[in-house]
């Protein structure tokens, strides 16, 4: 296969992705700090009843190694489209969860070939000034070692709707901060480091598959100003937005699947007189 410019490490360490389900492809792409578990768990099996769905972890995230030299973004995306390949499944539709819609815009741009269909949550083009302080902020914490759990209060404040974290018991808070506090990756830094260098807007004008962007109304991560500037660079793409903020998975699991089912099965197939392939 060829995947030009391929320049985070070798094929053959890639860990196996997860794969479910049966039907056209379906390749996630996880944000930065997390994994496919922590990003998409909640709704994976709701996407793999259309689809089957290709789950890799990111470098820096799992089993997955860093690269030997800097992380990039078009390393990231042909990381992305090699693991669905290495699982059998050669076109497909890419679900990118906020650092992850950077990746699939820029997978969709250098293997359209592939590239079926865009979903693009909670996400973002280019990072503005707000989402550079939020990043900068989190490395800082992160980096403080012995303060684990103010870095875990300040991620559950912005990654958290307010409604959403209003009604939480204490409890339930406690809970949220320990998992923050432990479930880092290892490559965290390295993929929030990738910010400074993350801009597709020139991507976006050739995007020509159907495009969904979900905004979460109460995102304080990825503004819905990032969503605005996705539906205003790709030409007709469709914009639903939830009431939420930017942890989508916990906090409306079942309207995200719907929402992104309702656009998978619309898309076109292979052999269909309307279809792209």
């Amino acid at each position: 296969m060829d995947f030009h410019g391929m320049d985070f490490h070798a094929e053959t360490s890639i860990p196996d992705p997860l794969k479910r389900g049966e039907g056209p492809g379906l390749l996630l792409a996880h944000g930065a700090g997390s994994d496919i578990q922590d990003s998409y768990g909640p709704v994976i099996e709701r996407l793999a009843a259309v689809s089957t769905v290709v789950g890799p972890d990111l470098p820096g995230s799992g089993n997955c190694p860093l690269p030997q030299g800097p992380l990039t973004l078009d390393g990231t995306a042909d990381h992305l489209v090699a693991s669905a390949v290495r699982a059998g499944v050669e076109s497909f539709a890419i679900s990118g969860f906020s650092m992850g819609t950077a990746v699939a815009v820029r997978a969709a741009t250098r293997h359209p070939e592939r590239v079926t269909g865009l979903i693009l949550s909670a996400g973002f083009a280019c990072p503005n000034s707000r989402l550079r302080l939020v990043i900068d902020t989190w490395r800082a914490l992160l980096r403080d070692t012995g303060n684990s759990r103010t870095l875990a209060s300040y991620l559950s404040l912005v990654v958290g709707g307010p409604q959403w974290l209003d009604e939480r018991t204490p409890e339930e808070i406690e809970e949220q901060l320990a998992l923050f506090a432990t479930g880092l990756p290892a490559g965290a830094d390295a993929q929030l480091a990738l910010f400074d260098h993350i801009d597709v807007r020139e991507d976006l004008r050739s995007i020509t598959v159907p495009t969904l962007v979900v905004s979460p109304s109460a995102d304080l991560v990825a503004t819905p100003a990032h969503s605005r500037q996705f539906t205003d660079g790709i030409p007709h793409a469709e914009l639903v937005t939830l009431d939420c903020g930017h942890a989508i998975a916990a906090e409306r699991p079942e309207a995200w699947a719907d929402a992104m089912t309702k656009f998978l099965t619309a898309l076109p197939v292979a052999g269909d007189p309307a279809g792209r392939l």
